[in-house]
């Protein structure tokens, strides 16, 4: 089952996940969004029910939502007092948007929007938002094994390279961007929008949807931050056959 999962997983260019469990493949419940089967998570906070990404043409605004089974945000990591070995939770839409649209290196990675919280760092040194608070990232993804057998990382900025980068990187040696959109969490529903400058050419773009712990490595050093615990993923095999409408 592992195998045949792992290599599911390689329909993304570049990336593969190894998961433990195995999901239900979810069938789309419309152009836009994808619909999970109800109690593959443990956690209901992290129990994916339904994820679509929706273009509002008229403002440039695109939205990000994922219902899950039970109250968004209510599951948060317990504080360890050290960044190494810091726990991560996320809500995690993987797209197959260039990561060069949001300011990135063309063609680095999965890029990704993620709604994070971790206590015990802050990385949101730009807005009134800390660590301890749920916030947002844009993240490019790469496997690495190191974090685990076709496991996925954000990747890594090694000592003296300097990519592309957006202007609110925040300063950490990784992909990752604080771009200071504010999640909105009601009920069982967390969303984030988006600007962007021409909505148009995200259009049919595919993606999926994901809740995930990730962990700072124990010894601080690369890989940084891995996805160490996949709860819960709105396609069952991470193929993102959503498409943003």
């Amino acid at each position: 089952m592992f195998t045949a999962l792992q290599s599911r997983f390689t329909l993304i260019p570049g990336v593969a996940l190894g998961l433990a469990l195995a999901w239900s493949a979810a069938a789309p419940a419309a152009a836009h969004e994808l619909e999970a089967k109800k109690g593959n998570a443990k956690q209901p906070a992290f129990d994916i029910v339904k994820t679509d990404i929706r273009i509002d043409s008229a403002k440039n605004w695109v939205d990000f939502t994922m219902q899950v089974s039970g109250k968004a945000g209510a599951a948060k990591p317990k504080k360890t007092g050290k960044f190494a070995g810091a726990p991560v939770f996320s809500y995690v839409w993987p797209t197959r948007i260039d990561p060069a649209e949001v300011g990135f290196e063309k063609g680095s990675g999965t890029l990704a929007l993620a709604v994070t919280i971790h206590p015990d760092f802050d990385d949101t040194p730009l807005f009134a938002t800390t660590g301890a608070d749920w916030h947002t990232h844009w993240v490019v993804l790469v496997p690495d094994d190191t974090c685990g057998k076709g496991a996925l990382k954000v990747r890594d900025i090694p000592e003296g390279s300097k990519p592309k980068l957006p202007k609110t990187w925040p300063g950490i040696p990784l992909f990752i961007d604080s771009p200071g959109y504010a999640p909105r969490f009601s009920g069982p529903t967390v969303s984030v929008r988006v600007p962007f400058d021409d909505v148009s050419l995200l259009k049919n773009v595919g993606f999926d949807g994901i809740t995930a712990g990730l962990q700072i490595n124990a010894s601080a050093h690369a890989p940084l931050l891995c996805v160490k615990n996949v709860f819960d993923v709105a396609s069952g095999d991470l193929s993102l056959p959503g498409k943003v409408e």
